[in-house]
């Protein structure tokens, strides 16, 4: 089983910016892809942004130009720089492959945009 360990969240003020960093116990080379999640208070959890194992990018049209996803082969760890934060991006993160896995999802990491 894979394990996925998600951080830096936070709060911040609009605006600013934060990176989140997703720890995997295993090769992040192997997965086709690799994609951050989040999940606004009382909403559903949706794709973010992801990362193919060929370096391909792809965003959703609310974050794009303002969030770039990235990784670190050597460390198995998916990155998620996120810059011009809006309080509509308040969310718990979390990553995963992507499709998903339903036995992977972790913890995730709170990011919450307010003044």
């Amino acid at each position: 089983q894979v394990r996925l360990v998600e951080s830096g969240g936070g709060l911040v003020q609009p605006g600013g910016s934060l990176r989140l960093s997703c720890a995997a116990s295993v090769s992040i080379f192997s997965f086709h892809a690799m994609g951050w999640y989040r999940q606004p208070p009382g909403k559903q959890r949706d794709l973010v942004a992801r990362i193919t194992s060929g370096g391909s990018t792809n965003y959703a049209d609310s974050v794009k130009g303002r969030f770039t996803i990235s990784r670190d082969l050597d460390k198995n760890t998916v990155y998620l720089q996120m810059d011009s934060l809006k309080p509509e991006d308040t969310a718990l993160y979390y990553c995963n492959t992507h499709p998903p896995t339903n036995t992977n999802w972790g913890q995730g990491t709170q990011v919450t945009i307010s003044s």
